[in-house]
């Protein structure tokens, strides 16, 4: 099966389109291969997979994890809908601060790869959406932190609607007030 990798214009975060096969029983479908993954220049190893699902409203992020165990994340929505976003927080890239949003579906199949050293986070558009992704390092509290999903130095565009927010994310801090 193949793989259509397509830049986003922030360096290192790509959207990824695997091949997929349908016929009357329904559709089937790679959403990672390391050798293709490599071959196109992200090479990492994934060692820990999450799953989450979450109602219509519900924004989870901006996460990433600091130092050592900075995670390099491959993003899928195998039901529902999500808008996902990363951004750019590797200091001194020329792109810190942007950030890059797109619709993760189970219908467009698409795979969101995001580097390490870059905050993730999403908001489900429809009840039940599932969110699966693949991280380069194991989760290690000590080091998780994150940014505040609405910070007018972030400009991100979130589409409208009811925003459903856990506590610990309500409180994450403003980007020029967050420590890497």
């Amino acid at each position: 099966m193949n793989f259509i990798f397509t830049k986003t214009g922030i360096d290192g975060l790509v959207v990824v389109k695997p091949e997929a096969f349908s016929d009357a029983r329904g559709t089937c479908s790679e959403i990672y291969k390391y050798s293709v993954f490599q071959a196109a220049g992200l090479g990492d190893v994934f060692v820990q997979e999450n799953c989450s699902v979450s109602a219509r409203g519900v924004l989870r992020g901006l996460h990433f994890q600091r130092g050592p165990f900075a995670q390099t994340k491959l993003v899928s929505c195998c039901r529902g809908r999500i808008f996902d976003v990363a951004v750019d927080l590797r200091p001194g890239s020329k792109t810190f601060g942007k950030s890059f949003g797109l619709e993760l579906s189970g219908e467009n199949r698409l795979l969101y790869y995001i580097p390490a050293g870059f905050a993730h986070g999403f908001y489900a558009l429809a009840d039940g959406a599932e969110v699966r992704y693949k991280c380069s390092k194991e989760y290690a509290p000590s080091h998780d932190a994150g940014v505040r999903w609405n910070d007018p130095d972030l400009a991100v565009a979130w589409p409208a609607g009811e925003r459903i927010l856990s506590a610990k994310d309500s409180a994450l801090p403003l980007l020029k007030d967050s420590k890497f």
